[in-house]
Formats: C-alpha cells, structure tokens, sequence
C-alpha cells in the first residue's frame, strides 16, 4: 500500500471512529487556509485532541510535531509516520526537526503544533511557549488558533455509556510579521502570549487557565463572548 493509500485509510479509520463514538460540534472551520503554507495552533488537554483535527482536516500536506516519547507506542508511533509526522525532543533544542517543519511551511505544508508543549493536567491553558511564533517568523506563514475542549472527558463519558461532546472553535489567521534583530526572546514570548489569549478567547472561562485574568484577554475575545 502506497503512503498516500495508507494516510486515507487512516483517514477513514479515525474518522468512522469519531463519529461512531464521539458528537463533535465544529465552529470556524472556513478560516483554515485550503491551501499555502499555515500553522495550526491547538491546545492540548487529550490525546484525542492530534486525531480529531487530522479527522476535520482534508488537506493532505496536513502533519505535525510530536514528542519523541511516543515513539515508544507502536500504535501511536505508526499513525504518525504514516501522517509523516515530525517527531522532536522537547527537553534539548532540535535544530533537525525544525529544519524539517521550516522545510515543510516553506514548500506550502501544513504543521499542527501544541504551544503549550504538552497536554495540560488542569483543563486550564499552560503558559505558551515561543516555537510556533519562531517557525511562523521564519517561515511567513500564518497562524490560526483553534480551540479544543470535551477531549478531557472522553474517558468518563464513555464509562457512563455516553458519547462525549467536543467542541472545536478556528479562529481567524494572523501573522506574526519578522523575527527582530534585537530583544528576541521578549518579543517571542510576548507573540506567544499572543496566539495563547486568541486561543483562550475561543474556550469558556473556565478553560483559558493562567489566561483568564491577563490584560489583553479583551482584545481577542468576540462581542457575543465579552466577559461581564
């Protein structure tokens, strides 16, 4: 079976799975770009949370970074070879998988990343860190914040016979612009901040964790989801 067979029928696989299990509610979804290059800025409370946006997603270029520990589960570690996924090493700078991600935004691709860099044990958003905005300075490409949540149930909902409610909300692209000559760790963070509050402004309150009370939350949030 050729690698293109393979990424479809994984496709269909994950998908039937979803919708057989699962009753997922999408909100945005227009705004991914249907082509070009583009970065897809998620948050992380489940591992269901890389699959379902795979699942939504029909562009074929669509892959991702993932932590090198999930080498060690052969089902895991298949499905992301077969998406050709860029596995990386979150503890030690990885020049290799950026070059491989910088490579793939350039050539038109597609790349989910987490910029929390890990799933979060609260359900609130972690602090965010700077690598999205570094590959989106370097490469051009947009960012587009999408918001997750109901992954984190799935297990419970399923234990009480119940198919789990996910909701997914896309926010619009934006650009980061160029990566400065000087303060550049400041001026990643703060563009990190960034994408984190456009993300927490597309999740309930109860969802944006150490960004429910920061300053700029207001900018991003839409009228209808204006804070009283």
């Amino acid at each position: 079976m050729t690698a293109t067979l393979r990424r479809r029928a994984l496709h269909r696989f994950l998908g039937t799975l979803f919708r057989w299990l699962t009753r997922v509610e999408v909100e945005g979804w227009v705004r991914i770009p249907h082509q070009g290059g583009a970065l897809l800025a998620v948050n992380h409370l489940s591992r269901l949370d890389p699959p379902l946006i795979f699942v939504l997603c029909e562009r074929h270029d669509l892959t991702a970074l993932v932590a090198e520990k999930y080498r060690h589960w052969p089902i895991i570690r298949q499905m992301v070879d077969t998406v050709d996924g860029i596995w990386i090493n979150r503890f030690a700078p990885d020049a290799q998988a950026l070059r491989r991600a910088l490579r793939h935004l350039r050539g038109g691709g597609m790349l989910g990343i987490a910029p929390e860099g890990t799933r979060s044990k609260t359900g609130g958003l972690m602090r965010g860190k700077p690598g999205v905005v570094y590959l989106a300075a370097l490469s051009g490409v947009p960012i587009v914040p999408i918001a997750i949540y109901g992954t984190e149930r799935w297990w419970h909902q399923w234990l009480r016979c119940r198919r789990p409610v996910i909701f997914v909300r896309v926010g619009e692209p934006f650009v980061v612009g160029r990566l400065p000559d000087e303060n550049r760790d400041a001026w990643l963070q703060e563009k990190a901040d960034e994408v984190m509050l456009r993300i927490a402004a597309l999740l309930p309150p109860e969802y944006r964790g150490v960004y429910a009370r920061h300053p700029r939350l207001r900018e991003f949030l839409q009228p209808d989801k204006e804070e009283p």
